[in-house]
């Protein structure tokens, strides 16, 4: 699967998803990940309630299953969403490996629900998790 990653230096998520000067995007599997490419967007991309902005950044992410940032405003969220793409938010800026890194330990072990989805839609490894039941 692709994940995304909303940044201003290559190296950290750290960046609002309408500021960010960069996406970076990699190829993940439970086994390993690599560099896809970067896309840089420049001129104004401060807040200033313009969702045109956004367009390029969507469509950068085309083929991205998750999209890490530091912040996303709603408009931008719903947009991403919409795209089948989870936006995952990070507390503080983090490296984008640490993230590739933890990502790939969940998807070996026990993926919550909402990744196992993820991973469905990509082609990526198919579960077979027994179905929760309630004993009455």
């Amino acid at each position: 699967m692709k994940v995304a990653f909303a940044t201003q230096d290559l190296e950290r998520v750290d960046a609002h998803f309408g500021w960010a000067k960069n996406i970076a995007i990699y190829d993940l599997t439970p086994e390993s990940y690599s560099f896809v490419e970067s896309v840089s967007f420049s001129g104004d991309l401060q807040e200033d309630g313009n969702e045109d902005k956004l367009q390029p950044k969507l469509e950068a992410l085309k083929d991205c299953s998750i999209l890490y940032v530091a912040a996303i405003g709603g408009s931008g969220a719903a947009r991403v969403v919409a795209q089948n793409i989870h936006p995952m938010k990070v507390p503080q800026p983090e490296k984008i490996t640490d993230l590739l890194d933890k990502l790939q330990v969940v998807l070996r072990g026990n993926p919550p629900p909402w990744l196992r989805k993820v991973m469905s839609k990509s082609g990526e490894r198919s579960f077979d998790f027994e179905e929760e039941t309630e004993n009455a």
